[in-house]
C-alpha cells in the first residue's frame, strides 16, 4: 500500500468554492502557465479528478493548482479546473486564492500579481476583507445573437470575453431565482448545445463554454442585476461569476450604459454580490475590476491511497 498527501485550503467566494491546492503533486516544468496546464492536462489530468471529482469533492468544486510565478513580480502563478477540465481564468477563484494566502501568512494588506493561464491578474487586499479583482482585458466580441431553442423559442445573447468565452442572454422570459434553478439549467443547457450544433462560437473557434442568464436584482437597492451562470461541467455558479460579471460589464460599457468607474453591482442566484467597475483600454477593450470577499472552509491534506477503487476520483 501506498499513500500520498496533497496540502490544500478550501475557501468559498460568495457561495461558490475554490479548493486552493498548494503545491503540485508533480513537477510541470518551467515555461509560461499555459504551458504548465498543458502538462497537468496532458500527463497528470488522474489529480484534477482526484482533487475536485468524488468523492473528495463535488461537481460544483473548482480547484486552483498554485505553481511558482512566472513573473517575478507575482505572488503566484496559477491553474483553474473543474469537474470536466480547464479554466482560463476563474475570478471567484482568484479571489479564494488571494484569501487563502493570507490564511497562510504569505501575504499581507496590500496590491499583489497572479499569473493565470490567459494573464495577470492584480489582487488588492484591504484591511475590510474585501478583495478587489482586477481582471484581464475584456471586451464584446458579437451582439444579440439568435438561437432557436427546440420548442421554437428565439433567444438572443452578446457573445463576451472576460476570461472565459460567454453568451448573455436577458430576453429568455424565465425568472431568475433559485426556486427555478432547474428550468434554468435546462435551458441554459439548450442554449449552449444550440450554439454548439450552429458552429456558434468565440473569436478564433474557441468554444462558449458559459451561458449567463440575466434578470432583475432581488432589491435594486442593493444590486442592479442577478444572474444565473451554467459553467463548463453543466452546474450553476454560486457566486455572481467575476469572469462572466467581466463580460457583462464589457457588454454595457460598449452600449454606453455604464461609464468608466461607476460602481455596477451583479447579484448571484443565491443572493451574493460582486462590485464591478472598469477602465478603457487603448485597444477599445476594457479592464475590468470585480470586488468581493471570500472565507477559508477547510485546510488539510488530500489522501490518495493506492487501494482505493475511487482514489483518483469519478469523472461527472
Amino acid at each position: 500500500m501506498s499513500t500520498e498527501r496533497i496540502p490544500f485550503i478550501d475557501t468559498h467566494t460568495g457561495g461558490e468554492p475554490t479548493r486552493v491546492v498548494l503545491q503540485s503533486p508533480k513537477s510541470l516544468g518551467g515555461g509560461d502557465v499555459l504551458s504548465r496546464l498543458s502538462t497537468f492536462q496532458d500527463q497528470f489530468d488522474d489529480y484534477r479528478r482526484a482533487i475536485v471529482c468524488e468523492p473528495r469533492g463535488s461537481e460544483v468544486m473548482v480547484g486552483a493548482l498554485l505553481t511558482d510565478p512566472v513573473s517575478s513580480e507575482s505572488v503566484s502563478s496559477v491553474i483553474f479546473f473543474n469537474n470536466v477540465g480547464y479554466l482560463g481564468m476563474c475570478g471567484h477563484g482568484a479571489i479564494g486564492v488571494a484569501i487563502a494566502l493570507r490564511h497562510l501568512g504569505k501575504i499581507s494588506d496590500g496590491i499583489y500579481r497572479l499569473d493565470t493561464p490567459v494573464g495577470p491578474v492584480q489582487l488588492d487586499m484591504p484591511r475590510d476583507g474585501k478583495v478587489s479583482l482586477q481582471n484581464v482585458p475584456s471586451y464584446r466580441y458579437r451582439k444579440r445573437i439568435p438561437v432557436r431553442l427546440p420548442d421554437g423559442q428565439t433567444v438572443h445573447g452578446d457573445i463576451a470575453w472576460g476570461g472565459n468565452w460567454f453568451f448573455i442572454c436577458d430576453d429568455h422570459q424565465r425568472k431568475v431565482e433559485l426556486s427555478q434553478r432547474r428550468v434554468l439549467e435546462n435551458l441554459t443547457l439548450q442554449i449552449r448545445d444550440q450554439l454548439r450544433s450552429s458552429g456558434v462560437t468565440g473569436r478564433n473557434g474557441e468554444e462558449i463554454d458559459h451561458i449567463e442568464l440575466i434578470g432583475p436584482a432581488s432589491d435594486p437597492k442593493l444590486a442592479c442585476s442577478k444572474n444565473f451562470v451554467l459553467c463548463p461541467g453543466a452546474v450553476y455558479d454560486r457566486s455572481p461569476c467575476g469572469t462572466g460579471t467581466s463580460a457583462k460589464i464589457a457588454c454595457l460599457a460598449a452600449d454606453g450604459k455604464l461609464a468608466p468607474g461607476v460602481a455596477y453591482r451583479q447579484e448571484s442566484i443565491v443572493g451574493s454580490i460582486f462590485e464591478a467597475s472598469y477602465q478603457v483600454l487603448e485597444d477599445g477593450k476594457i479592464l475590468p475590476t470585480i470586488a468581493g470577499t471570500a472565507h477559508v472552509s477547510a485546510e488539510g491534506n488530500l489522501i490518495l491511497d493506492s487501494n482505493d477503487p475511487f482514489s483518483l476520483g469519478i469523472q461527472s
